[in-house]
């Protein structure tokens, strides 16, 4: 744990990089010290009993959950202080951490650079405190896209094995909750924590046992379609990996074809954007947000205002292309296509597996774009940049960001998929990583 860890040093950390939407009071701070055994922080739209829940919207402002999600109820009991709610992309939308309503968390690397989206705030906050554990939760690449862009490990464990009661949705049948840290040996002690059946989520209860057992690793796959498109810096540095793991780990890496990696991306966004704009029509101004006092206005009226001035402009182009792919007349076309679509990848990801123990590839198509970049980016690039962390979400296998090399000091990752609940796969490839290759982390300047 870092001893540098004061209230003082927590604000004036946050001043600077704007990681946490929510920070904890200096009253509950000096009361919980000494009597905590490691500090964590939450993604915003985990809901928690002490602090304000608004997925990174302004139309949740003022919303105070009155319980705790699964998943930060067990790191408190296991001796947990919840020091924040990390900043996070509006309800998930997002891939560079943008479009938050309460601020843009910095690069620890390089403060004009994106801390990568949709859990910015929890990749850097890891990255900038020592000792630290963030929960965050991925939808289609939302914990390793910033974990290779800060330099840390993130860990996105199969469907179900996480609880995602309490938890504030995006799409259902996507999202999965899970850590980032600095280190293997924080994923071998906090992972068994937040995992297990839990009677308030179904879909978490026919998972088998956590085995964190060392698992073999003796050959693993490269898609050669997901090297097409990425920038030389990251190609070098995804190379020079895979060197290092068949001449110091001993595996053998191959290439292998993966001719459904290039419909992962539209399949996800049509699924993922029809479950959200069924998800997002309960936020219309009766129960979150700020109330309007014209009670008597007509709901049509009434609900379009609420959300026309609450909603971001991702948000509202999400629940846009959602509600038109679940249209009659176009449900067929779109949402029930991308349902095939997503078996074939999970047919082609199980046919790989047969012959290989893990499925490697970069993490992210570019190193962490400055935001004078971003700016001059469309909705389209930024999808399209998706489309490697993308393909292990949508079919619900565990997967790893693990950094592998720095290009003039900025982390490069690269992604590791393993078959469903076969965490101890990425587990002990992570372990094994960490003895021959050393990461490096940012100097805390304030």
């Amino acid at each position: 744990m870092s001893d540098k860890l004061s209230f003082e040093f927590l604000t004036r950390l946050n001043e600077k990089y704007k990681i946490f939407s929510q920070l904890i009071n200096e009253e509950e701070f000096l009361k919980a010290e000494g009597r905590y055994h490691f500090h964590f922080s939450a993604k915003d739209n985990l809901c928690t009993i002490d602090f304000q829940s608004r997925a990174g919207s302004r139309i949740l402002d003022g919303y105070t959950p009155p319980f705790d999600a699964t998943a930060v109820r067990r790191l408190r009991i296991s001796g947990g202080l919840l020091i924040g709610k990390t900043n996070m992309d509006e309800f998930g939308f997002g891939t560079f951490c943008t479009n938050s309503a309460y601020g843009v968390p910095r690069n620890p690397f390089d403060p004009d650079r994106s801390c990568g989206g949709s859990s910015g705030g929890a990749a850097a906050t890891v990255a900038l405190l020592d000792g630290h554990i963030a929960l965050a939760v991925s939808t289609g690449g939302s914990i390793s896209c910033p974990a290779s862009f800060c330099g840390v490990i993130g860990i996105t464990p199969t469907y179900g094995r996480v609880s995602r009661y309490g938890l504030i949705d995006y799409s259902n049948s996507l999202d999965k909750i899970g850590l980032i840290c600095r280190s293997a040996t924080d994923l071998r002690t906090y992972l068994p924590l937040i995992s297990g059946p839990d009677s308030l989520d179904p879909t978490s209860c026919s998972q088998p046992i956590l085995d964190l057992s060392s698992s073999r690793i003796k050959r693993i796959g490269i898609p050669k379609e997901a090297m097409e498109g990425i920038s030389g810096e990251v190609e070098a540095a995804f190379r020079k990996a895979i060197e290092i793991t068949e001449e110091q780990l001993s595996i053998k890496v191959e290439e292998v074809s993966m001719s459904s990696l290039r419909f992962a991306l539209p399949a996800y966004y049509v699924l993922a954007t029809s479950e959200a704009s069924t998800n997002l029509a309960r936020y219309c101004g009766m129960r979150f947000g700020i109330v309007k006092d014209d009670v008597n206005a007509h709901f049509n009226t009434f609900f379009s205002e609420v959300r026309s001035k609450f909603f971001g402009k991702e948000a509202k182009r999400r629940i846009l292309l959602g509600t038109y792919c679940r249209r009659i007349g176009f449900r067929d076309r779109y949402y029930l296509k991308a349902l095939s679509v997503r078996q074939i990848v999970k047919e082609e990801y199980l046919r790989i597996f047969q012959d290989f123990d893990l499925v490697v590839m970069p993490t992210m198509p570019f190193i962490a774009p400055r935001f004078s970049d971003i700016q001059k980016m469309k909705p389209l690039d930024m999808y399209k940049a998706d489309f490697l962390t993308v393909p292990p979400n949508l079919v619900g296998m565990p997967h790893i960001s693990l950094p592998c090399g720095y290009y003039h000091g900025i982390p490069i990752g690269f992604q590791l998929v393993a078959p469903h609940w076969e965490e101890r796969r990425l587990l002990h490839f992570a372990e094994c990583w960490e003895s021959v290759f050393e990461y490096q982390f940012p100097e805390v300047k304030l």
